[in-house]
This record gives C-alpha cells, sequence and structure tokens, in this order.
C-alpha cells in the first residue's frame, strides 16, 4: 500500500510541477486562434515527455530507499555486511566508478541498482537473495548491478523514456487537433479544442503509451544481456554469473518498486512488456560468448 501511495503522490506531484513550467514559459498554449502552434506544442512535448523522466530519475535513489525498506550499510554490524560492502567496493573500483551506497532490504530474492550519477549510486540486495545464493552467486549479481551502473543504463533508460514520452504527447495532439477540425468543419463560430481533440488525445495517450512502454522494454532486454556480459568481466569468468542465473531461475523473484524494477535482477511481465530476458536466454548468451 505504501508503494502504491507514494506512486501516485510522485506523479501527482510530477504533472503539477511540469503543468506550472510549461504555463510559465508559455508552450502550453499550442492551441490558438489561427490553429495549432507547433512550435510550442514541440516544446510542451518536451518538457512533458523529458521533464517527468528526468525528475524520476533524480529522485530514483531516495524513492527506492524508502518504497523498497532498503537499510543502507554506513557501518558493517557483522562479516556478511562487511563482505557484502568489501564486494561493491572492490568491483565498483575495477569497473572505474566511484563507491556506490551499500544497502540489504527484506524480501524475496532481488537485487537492484539506481542514482542518477555514476559515482554516486545505489546497490542493494534483498535477504531471500543472499539467504539462497552462495557467496560467488551473490557476488555475481553484485557485478551485474555494478555492470548497470557502469554502463550508465539509468540514464540510457530515462532518455528513451524521454523520447517515447515527447513522442506520445507531440503526435497524439496532433492527430487529436486533426480529427477535431475535420469533426468541425464549416462551424465557424465555436472557438478552442472541441470533444473530438480531447477524446482522440486521451484513446492516443493510452494507445501509443502501450508501444512506448514496449519499445523501452525492448530496449530494457538488450540492456540486461550486457550486464550479464559486465559481470562476466568484472569476476573474469562467466560461470558464476550463469550459476547466478540458473539459482534465480529455479527461485521466485521478489517484486521491485516500479522506479527501479527494471534495473532489478530479474522482472517483468509478458514477453512485450518484460524488462528482462528469459533466464534461458541470459543463460545461453553467455554460454555463447567469446571468453
Amino acid at each position: 500500500m505504501k508503494r502504491i501511495v507514494l506512486f501516485v503522490l510522485t506523479n501527482l506531484a510530477v504533472v503539477l510541477v511540469l503543468g506550472i513550467v510549461a504555463s510559465l514559459l508559455g508552450v502550453n498554449r499550442f492551441l490558438t486562434p489561427n490553429g495549432l502552434n507547433l512550435g510550442a506544442l514541440l516544446g510542451f512535448a518536451l518538457i512533458m515527455g523529458f521533464g517527468g523522466a528526468f525528475i524520476s530519475l533524480l529522485i530514483s535513489k531516495p524513492v527506492a530507499k524508502w518504497s523498497s525498506g532498503v537499510r543502507v550499510i554506513n557501518q558493517p554490524s557483522n562479516a556478511d555486511e562487511a563482505w557484502i560492502v568489501e564486494t561493491v567496493r572492490r568491483l565498483s573500483e575495477k569497473a572505474g566508478i566511484g563507491m556506490p551506497e551499500v544497502g540489504i532490504f527484506e524480501g524475496e530474492p532481488n537485487a537492484f541498482a539506481t542514482g542518477a550519477f555514476k559515482n554516486s549510486a545505489l546497490v542493494a540486495v534483498s535477504t531471500g537473495l543472499l539467504q539462497g545464493m552462495t557467496r560467488e552467486e551473490v557476488e555475481a549479481v553484485i557485478g551485474h548491478e555494478v555492470a548497470h551502473i557502469a554502463n550508465g543504463d539509468m540514464v540510457t533508460m530515462t532518455l528513451i523514456q524521454g523520447v517515447m514520452n515527447t513522442f506520445v504527447v507531440f503526435l497524439s495532439r496532433i492527430v487529436g487537433y486533426a480529427v477535431d477540425s475535420f469533426l468541425r468543419k464549416g462551424d465557424q463560430e465555436s472557438s478552442g479544442p472541441g470533444i473530438g481533440y480531447y477524446v482522440t488525445t486521451i484513446v492516443l495517450d493510452i494507445l501509443l503509451g502501450f508501444l512506448a512502454a514496449i519499445i523501452v522494454a525492448w530496449f530494457s532486454r538488450q540492456r540486461e544481456f550486457r550486464a550479464d556480459s559486465g559481470a562476466a568481466d568484472l569476476l573474469g569468468r562467466k560461470q558464476p554469473m550463469i550459476n547466478a542465473l540458473a539459482r534465480l531461475g529455479g527461485m521466485v523473484p521478489g517484486e521491485l518498486p516500479k522506479s527501479v524494477a527494471a534495473m532489478g535482477i530479474a522482472g517483468g511481465i509478458g514477453q512485450l512488456f518484460s524488462t528482462h530476458p528469459p533466464i534461458e536466454e541470459r543463460i545461453a548468451a553467455l554460454q555463447n560468448a567469446q571468453g
């Protein structure tokens, strides 16, 4: 329930802030008495599309901590915590990034990385992962998450999401304006957008949003293969990552908050909307890789 409330409040806040910004900049007035102002519409689409994506990126780390219940290890309290911190430190140095914050959260097997910047990210692992895997397998999972950070996957996914959001906002309103103009042809007395504009825009926002989600999910799946390969490079051999994936295939992964689901070690629903490829495909890709 806490995650749902946070998700709703965050999105309401983002929409409110972006609406105020668009109003102050004047780019929300893209429907004028003389027709459609494409420049203003593009500016509005860019603010709404990229604005939301970048705000989500900037607040990703504190939101992930709160929504997942992550306990950051500032000072290891036992040998296991000390080992986790040292493993993250060693792999991060090898990957050439700054030391991320390290955390543990209660739940079924999973792990994730998040953060807006490579040198101030967060790597978190679940208690279920630590209890269900060997240390070598956990090390491989941590390597996978460190590879996400080193590859800049958080920023890449934000850019892709921003482009898709901009496309949805821009195209849905152009088509909405065209449909509304056709329906009101010959009506000289009406001013402002009509019902045709609003209905078409809402319907296309939904339909194009699904298409955008499919494209983003496809990019996310390609990024998972890279992170698996990156983990193998960091560990110096691919077998630990293969073993970790095989072990994960026999587990029920824990659910992650939507804001970090794409950066987890496993997750996603359905083939088209899944952020992660099937475990079998990931193992096969590693087995077929050279080295």
